[in-house]
């Protein structure tokens, strides 16, 4: 039995967090949540909108509050954004209150799912996105995994395939 109830996915963006998440809630009966959606509800703005004017830096505090709130729920899946693990103090609460799901790409893979998104800040800086991505990459899949409990790869996968999958994984190690 898994000691805590929440369910939390990191990874980059663009690796599927969203889709997998709704499609995990619903298998598992729990109730899906995206922190991003959750942040846009609340300030009543977009992301990039948020990244405008506040900077990373604005957006990441505004994001660790959120979650703060969030892990304090009971039964949902949550999918953060890619950079929620950068802050020890969001690692820690997410580690403490629940299984931590990493859903992995490849470079490739995150390149080709994020190519048309308007709405990913950290892309539309101007730099070269796959340059952005691979340096994200380098940064934070240390971090994903050192957090993970388990880690997917969802490469060439529907998104139902790897929440099928998770749910699997999750029934033979906790008997859920």
């Amino acid at each position: 039995m898994i000691s805590a109830s929440n369910i939390y996915l990191v990874g980059p963006m663009g690796v599927g967090k969203t889709t997998v998440g709704r499609s995990l809630a619903k298998s598992l009966g729990l109730e899906f949540v995206d922190s991003d959606q959750q942040i846009e509800e609340r300030t009543g703005v977009s992301i990039s909108t948020i990244f405008d004017i506040e900077g990373e830096a604005g957006f990441r505090e505004r994001e660790a509050k959120e979650i703060f709130e969030l892990v304090k729920r009971t039964n949902i899946v949550l999918a953060t954004g890619g950079g929620a693990v950068t802050r020890e103090d969001v690692r820690k609460a997410m580690r403490h209150n629940g299984l931590v799901i990493y859903l992995h790409a490849t470079l490739e893979m995150l390149v080709e799912r994020t190519r048309s998104s308007k709405n990913r800040p950290l892309l539309n800086t101007g730099a070269d996105p796959r340059e952005v991505l691979e340096t994200l990459m380098l940064e934070r899949d240390p971090l994903y995994r050192a957090e993970a409990d388990i880690v997917f790869e969802t490469d060439s996968r529907s998104p139902h395939a790897v929440a099928r999958d998770i749910c699997t994984e999750i029934r033979k190690r906790w008997q859920r």
